[in-house]
């Protein structure tokens, strides 16, 4: 099965050399390019195509209102973000807006191809720099209370539900879900999920 690609970023010759990546590459055609964020919705809502690769920092309409924009008219493409950045400033609102993964632009060919097609598939993507961001900031508000979403997104794993079932019942993508439960991990001091449950549990979070 041949995965499509709408690639967004404002340097002309990074949209040039992924597109002669992915041309020479079976499996993949790339149907457009975009030079910014509102570019980058129109195409992907004309195109349709499976996996949008997208740089953050564009000018006018940036990656992340782009994201943004795309889960608001709920368009199927699984957004790859695909940056120079990782810092945690530019990480987690890009996530948070719904993107499937993130990915950096030093990452190798071979892993670059391997992100395309778990995104296509729906499932998170995050390089192993920008996970250990994630790791880093999450263990720093370890005092805050859950927020409203954690403690649903914790009730649901609580009842069997898997990241994917979660993203569908609660109308967000896997990798918010993954966050989620991140930020959720961090502020009870657990590891994993069941720990997880059985803190919040512990701590009236989820009822009886």
């Amino acid at each position: 099965m041949t995965i499509t690609l709408l690639i967004a970023d404002d340097h002309p010759i990074v949209r040039d050399g992924l597109r002669g990546i992915f041309t020479g590459e079976h499996g993949f055609e790339v149907l457009g390019e975009a030079g910014n964020g509102s570019e980058a919705v129109a195409l992907a809502e004309s195109l349709k195509p499976d996996v949008v690769l997208m740089d953050l920092r564009m000018p006018g309409t940036d990656g992340v209102a782009a994201i943004t924009e795309l889960a608001r008219l709920d368009n199927p493409a699984r957004v790859l973000v695909l940056t120079t950045y990782d810092t945690d400033s530019d990480v987690l609102p890009a996530i948070e807006a719904g993107a499937t993964g993130y990915l950096l632009k030093d990452s190798p060919r071979e892993e670059l191809f391997r992100a395309v097609r778990a995104a296509s598939r729906g499932e998170a993507v995050l390089s192993p720099a920008v996970a250990s961001r994630i790791m880093g900031q999450m263990r720093a508000p370890a005092k805050e209370p859950l927020s409203q979403r954690e403690i649903e997104v914790l009730s649901l794993v609580s009842r069997g539900s898997t990241n994917k079932d979660a993203a569908k019942k609660l109308f967000i993508s896997e990798a918010t879900v993954k966050t989620h439960l991140l930020h959720a991990y961090a502020k009870l001091g657990v590891k994993d999920r069941a720990a997880a449950v059985a803190v919040a549990f512990e701590r009236g979070l989820l009822g009886s």
